[in-house]
């Protein structure tokens, strides 16, 4: 600026470049904790199966809902006839979109149907052996 500018026309600027370091710190750190709190979303580690599928949400794609659950993704593709290749990189929500438009949520409980019947049913705790009663000889 020039020595010939008014100081309240100083102040403002000023003032306005205040405030846009303000707005900028602001919203940068909401985006920060964004970014933070989204890549919290990871299939379960190593070893860990899951087994809930209400878990399971639209945004998930098929290969990350393979991982988590376990389950091949072929037979995931396979029963939503689709294409590994073209739709590796959907998410549920997209898939249902271009596949079946008047149908909300087909893909996702077909999904969820799918996995269901893959997973093996749980074993039944095995029941008790019956030890037999200790007879003592009459005297």
């Amino acid at each position: 600026m020039s020595s010939h500018t008014n100081p309240g026309q100083r102040r403002l600027v000023i003032g306005f470049i205040a405030i846009g370091i303000l707005f900028t710190a602001f919203f940068g750190l909401r985006a920060f904790h964004a970014f933070r709190k989204f890549n919290g979303h990871h299939p379960p580690p190593p070893g860990k199966v899951e087994t809930d599928v209400e878990l399971i949400r639209d945004w998930m794609t098929i290969p990350f809902i393979s991982r988590t659950y376990q389950v091949p993704p072929e037979i995931i593709f396979e029963a939503l006839n689709l294409s590994p290749q073209k739709d590796h990189e959907k998410s549920l929500k997209e898939l249902n979109e271009e596949y079946y438009p008047g149908q909300d949520g087909y893909v996702l409980n077909l999904i969820k149907d799918t996995i269901l019947a893959h997973q093996s049913p749980p074993t039944p705790a095995s029941a008790p052996t019956a030890v037999p009663a200790l007879t003592v000889p009459a005297p």
